[in-house]
């Protein structure tokens, strides 16, 4: 087997093992304070978490670019696992968590990310020709969003229990308290971090002079997008799906499944399980359903359909519609990452690729801080008031689809 391909295929399972018991994680977190009719403190909390980890994101960018993507990987899988092992036996010797320490996991969690993904498409960047990008990226969605499925469909039986009976034959799943989720995930950190460290990864023409400072390595990533300033537009734009995707099934969806639809916690993992079977099926077939229209051009489409769903969500009071509007949310929104990275791909330089990433993360976090504050407010947990979320978030990505049809001529790569 090529050691490329080897290398993939153990970082695609690495991620996905661990990515599964994250996923449990995160949905678990901000149902849990949902359920127990605090949301509002979760909301702040999330939004002072993503506020405090955007300039981490900045700093993890030079990381990205200065070492081993190897070594990024298996040390912070390690320490996010020994973490997370240790607030769960906290839960196990207290017999359970107080809310900090559970927002703790959920900090840590974030923090992982800001180092994890850009690191994934550096890596993916740097062992792949130009003509594999594209298949790249759609392996690297279909990977990700698979687990999703299972870790959206395990949350759902464990947030609430689940019981199923066929004839004489019956199966039941106590309610999981959060602590026990938390010690699948340390675990699975671990045999992720095995997994890495069995990876024949050997780096590409890395260019990176070890001598630089913070601020000259973060200062060349700001000078580079300064000269590119379309890819600048481009690159902010075009993610702020993925923003308010993060804004909705954290901050906005949980009260408004609870609040707006008067439904459970399954509703709630549900719907993130139907999101991951969209977003699965884009990393599938995107390029074949836009293979006759530019890149540009298919990332407005997609985004002007986020539009006109977050405004369904708003008019509408329907379980069913919300399971819609999360498959096509999922597709939206993987389509538009698979797109996007493969023009990213196609511009940026690998020794450059995870400051440039950082930078458009950090403006990303900050307007994901703004919403999520503004989300918090005591005027969007009461009675159905959620549904104006939705109108705002639609009425957002309007404005950035008006932005990109008005550099669309002036982007040159498909």
């Amino acid at each position: 087997m090529n050691e490329n391909r080897k290398s993939l295929l153990l970082l695609f399972f690495a991620n996905g093992i661990s990515g599964f018991a994250q996923g449990v994680s995160m949905l678990s977190i901000p149902w849990y304070f949902a359920k127990n009719n605090n949301s509002s403190v979760f909301n702040y909390a999330y939004a002072f978490l993503t506020f405090l980890i955007m300039f981490f994101g900045l700093y993890a960018g030079t990381l990205v670019d200065k070492f081993s993507r190897k070594n990024n990987f298996l040390i912070t899988s390690l320490v996010c696992g020994f973490l997370i092992l240790v607030i769960s036996l906290i839960g196990y010797f207290n017999n359970g968590l107080t809310s900090p320490l559970i927002i703790m996991v959920f900090g840590i969690t974030m923090l992982n990310y800001n180092i994890h993904y850009p690191t994934l498409y550096a890596f993916g960047q740097e062992i792949s020709l130009p003509e594999q990008y594209k298949s790249v990226n759609s392996n690297i969605e279909i990977v990700g969003q698979s687990t999703s499925i299972l870790s959206g469909g395990f949350a759902a039986m464990l947030l609430d229990g689940f019981q199923f009976s066929v004839f004489n034959f019956s199966f039941s799943i106590e309610p999981w308290f959060i602590h026990d989720v938390f010690l699948m995930d340390a675990i699975t950190y671990f045999i992720a971090a095995v997994l890495i460290y069995l990876i024949p990864y050997v780096p590409i023409n890395k260019v990176v002079d070890l001598n630089e400072t913070i601020i000259e390595r973060l200062k060349k990533g700001f000078n580079y997008l300064n000269e590119n300033r379309i890819i600048f537009i481009f690159g902010i734009c075009s993610y702020l799906v993925f923003a308010m995707l993060l804004v909705e099934i954290h901050a906005v969806l949980p009260t408004y499944i609870k609040n707006h639809l008067q439904e459970k916690g399954n509703v709630f993992a549900l719907s993130d399980t139907i999101y991951a079977i969209g977003a699965l099926g884009a990393g599938f077939f995107v390029t074949k359903v836009f293979n006759k229209l530019s890149i540009i051009n298919s990332i407005i489409v997609l985004t002007f359909v986020t539009v006109l769903i977050f405004f369904a969500a708003a008019i509408s009071k329907s379980v069913l519609i919300i399971y819609i509007i999360s498959l096509i949310l999922g597709f939206c929104n993987a389509g538009i990452r698979v797109l996007r990275l493969t023009y990213i791909f196609k511009l940026v330089p690998n020794n450059l690729m995870g400051r440039v990433g950082s930078i458009f993360n950090l403006l990303n976090v900050l307007i994901r801080s703004l919403f999520i504050l503004l989300f918090s407010q005591s005027f969007f947990s009461t009675s159905n008031n959620m549904v104006f979320a939705y109108a705002i978030m639609s009425f957002f990505l309007l404005l950035a689809v008006f932005f990109l049809l008005s550099i669309r001529k002036k982007i040159a790569v498909d």
